[in-house]
């Protein structure tokens, strides 16, 4: 199922499938009972472009505090469940857009019902799914281990559960830390359900590690047509998830990222703390929601008609710098002085 022939489900404000935009999602990790820090960070993250935040609800206090965490916040916020039913029902009843839920974790039928009737109540959509982690012990026996093939049965009888107490607005997570299998189980899933897609590569550790996963295996799901709405999860600051994940959508062509920051790889011909330069830039840009191209360029020489596709840039070697736009140089001045040349174009920039 492309995800132009998802169904829309609204989460708060934010549509999701039904060939919505691709929206950006993270998770706090301050204790939700913390209203004031957990704010704070949903305000930063805001900031750099979440359009979705999940908290997680482990005790009844959190699941209280929602409330007044909604009151400070201007995005939609989605309660993570595990286990007991009365605090999804208490995460709906104060405010959460959208809970996150495993049926298999809940309890019997009459708790799983209990808690789709609240969210049919309050019209709120359920985010079910599986990830490799917690896959059903039947299902792995089936299969002879954890497989995409399994992934897919158990997030679609999570599905179908959902359904018979109701409920239609429905967004279906299938997640596993395996980049092949997770591509696999989206391309099996995207032919048996109409229900948008929550995608990610659930536990992609560390940073560095973690990006590189996420990003290849988001962008080849994503590239199929998969996927209404995504996270990046590393294990680091919040924030990096939110810009990892508008880098793929910009890299993959699905959304305008603001302005993108192009740079030479450091060679012998550098003369220019280049790392450090393009680092500076890229901080920088963030402040511009231009749809054009800089280039920071570590060679004079080669550097402008290097970069000739891009709008704006700088390069710079021997203590001078270059300014150049479309290829052409503007203007040569010190080393010192590019950051804030490029910023001062940037100001007066129109598109």
């Amino acid at each position: 199922m492309h995800r132009e022939n998802t169904r829309r489900v609204m989460v708060g404000n934010v549509p999701v499938g039904g060939g919505a935009p691709i929206s950006i999602q993270s998770m706090t990790n301050t204790k939700t009972e913390d209203v004031e820090a957990t704010v704070a960070q949903i305000k930063e993250l805001t900031a750099a472009g979440c359009q979705i935040i999940r908290c997680a609800v482990p005790t009844m206090e959190a699941a209280k505090a929602l409330k007044e965490i909604k009151k400070q916040i201007s995005i939609p916020l989605v309660a993570d469940i595990h286990f007991d039913y009365r605090l999804a029902i208490a995460a709906i009843e104060n405010g959460a857009d959208k809970i996150r839920i495993n049926p298999g974790n809940i309890g019997d039928s009459d708790k799983i019902r209990a808690v789709v009737e609240k969210a049919i109540e309050y019209h709120i959509p359920i985010r079910v799914g599986v990830n490799s982690g917690s896959l059903e012990k039947d299902l792995i026996e089936k299969y002879g281990g954890v497989t995409a093939e399994g992934l897919v049965e158990s997030a679609l009888d999570k599905i179908h559960i959902v359904e018979s107490f109701g409920l239609k607005d429905i967004v279906v997570s299938i997640k596993s830390s395996d980049v092949m299998m997770c591509i696999k189980a989206h391309e099996l899933i995207a032919e048996k359900t109409d229900c948008p897609v929550h995608v990610g590569i659930t536990e992609a550790g560390p940073v560095e590690s973690g990006m590189i996963k996420s990003s290849v295996g988001l962008g080849v799901i994503l590239n199929h047509g998969v996927g209404d709405t995504i996270r990046v999860s590393l294990t680091g600051e919040p924030v990096l998830e939110v810009r990892t994940a508008r880098k793929i959508l910009s890299a993959l062509g699905l959304r305008k990222n603001g302005v993108e920051v192009v740079s030479c790889p450091t060679c012998g011909r550098t003369q220019i703390d280049l790392i450090n330069l393009a680092t500076e830039v890229e901080k920088m840009v963030e402040a511009y929601d231009y749809d054009i191209r800089v280039a920071v360029m570590g060679c004079v020489v080669n550097g402008p008609g290097e970069a000739r596709e891009a709008d704006l840039g700088v390069a710079g070697g021997r203590g001078e710098g270059l300014l150049f736009k479309h290829g052409e140089i503007v203007r040569k001045m010190p080393e010192t002085e590019l950051l804030g040349a490029l910023k001062e174009e940037l100001d007066q920039w129109k598109e």
